[in-house]
């Protein structure tokens, strides 16, 4: 039951945090689509991810309760996949193939990009 409230937790303080971005996106870029917050939450989530994964790595003790408060809930409720999903398929629908190519494939590439920065940048902060 811990383990449950620890995710419920971090996804509603993750979702919160997202729909404040979304937010602030709508009152200063003004975005068809609104794909700006959602490049941001999902390419700010990659990055926490591996921030989170890099630093739990040095603190089994704590591992699993923040892995599932943090990485589990926060991440999983501040970035959004699904909605990733749906913009893509309005911009197939609207038949703008090129921005569903630059939209899709940018969000994978600076995703993975983001994590593998996030962990090698704690990695190097726990060596020195």
């Amino acid at each position: 039951m811990k383990s449950v409230l620890l995710v419920f937790l971090g996804g509603g303080l993750g979702s919160v945090c997202r729909y404040l971005v979304m937010l602030f996106f709508k009152t200063q870029v003004d975005s068809k689509f609104d794909l700006f917050s959602t490049l941001t939450v999902n390419i700010l989530g990659s990055l926490l991810i591996g921030f989170l994964l890099g630093w739990l790595m040095k603190s089994e003790a704590l591992y699993s309760n923040l892995q599932l408060l943090l990485a589990v809930g926060f991440c999983g409720g501040f970035t959004t996949f699904s909605t990733f999903s749906s913009e893509n398929l309005n911009l197939l629908k609207s038949n703008l193939y090129f921005e569903f190519l630059l939209y899709a494939l940018g969000s994978l590439v600076l995703g993975v990009l983001a994590v593998f920065l996030g962990f090698i940048i704690t990695k190097n902060l726990a060596a020195h």
